[in-house]
């Protein structure tokens, strides 16, 4: 096989690469092939002579843009559930003690979380006023409460979501008994506070 034919091989490397990475459903699985697809692209650059444009793709195309990818990355696959606690912070006020439930219905978030590549972040609260703002201003993506006064005796948990995909996600997986899901419009929220 003489040099032409390896050159050849290398370059068709390059749309296999490509169109990988855009099918990748897992971000991280896409940030390696992200780097070698850059490893390919600066290999061809090399093998074609321009040492310069290889040597740029190699640090900037491939190092620093996996680097900025997995910033990103990892920054934004966290959905961010608001909860009440008591003021010392130390025990949720929607675990009493010795209930499971509560931590049934994390573990189930959780697996969906994880499902999806995304990790589940608790953001505390003292008081439900401070919880539904929370979920107004976009601090949080959901809110679970317990309902002060519940229609049954089964409803123990009622999570509340500002983004339809996820309410979408959740209405078909959250399986844990006693909880509830509902959408909020927080468009709709924000005219009832003017």
């Amino acid at each position: 096989m003489n040099h032409d034919s390896y050159l050849y091989v290398i370059i068709a490397l390059l749309p296999l690469a490509a169109g990988l990475l855009v099918t990748q459903p897992n971000p991280y699985h896409a940030l390696i092939l992200r780097g070698v697809l850059g490893a390919i692209a600066a290999m061809v650059d090399a093998l074609l002579g321009a040492a310069d444009v290889a040597l740029t793709e190699a640090l900037m195309g491939t190092m620093l843009a996996i680097a900025l990818y997995a910033v990103a990355v990892r920054s934004s696959l966290v959905m961010r559930l608001g909860i009440i606690t008591e003021e010392d912070g130390e025990k949720s006020s929607l675990q009493p003690s010795g209930e499971q439930d509560f931590a049934q219905l994390l573990e189930n978030l959780r697996s969906i979380c994880r499902k999806r590549y995304m990790r589940l972040e608790l953001v505390s609260y003292t008081n439900p006023q401070a919880l539904q703002r929370a979920l107004i201003e976009k601090e949080v993506h959901a809110i679970c409460t317990q309902p002060s006064q519940p229609q049954e005796e089964q409803v123990k948990y009622h999570t509340q979501t500002r983004i339809p995909r996820l309410y979408d996600i959740m209405q078909t997986e959250l399986s844990t008994p006693g909880a509830t899901l509902s959408y909020v419009n927080i468009a709709d929220l924000g005219e009832e506070k003017l």
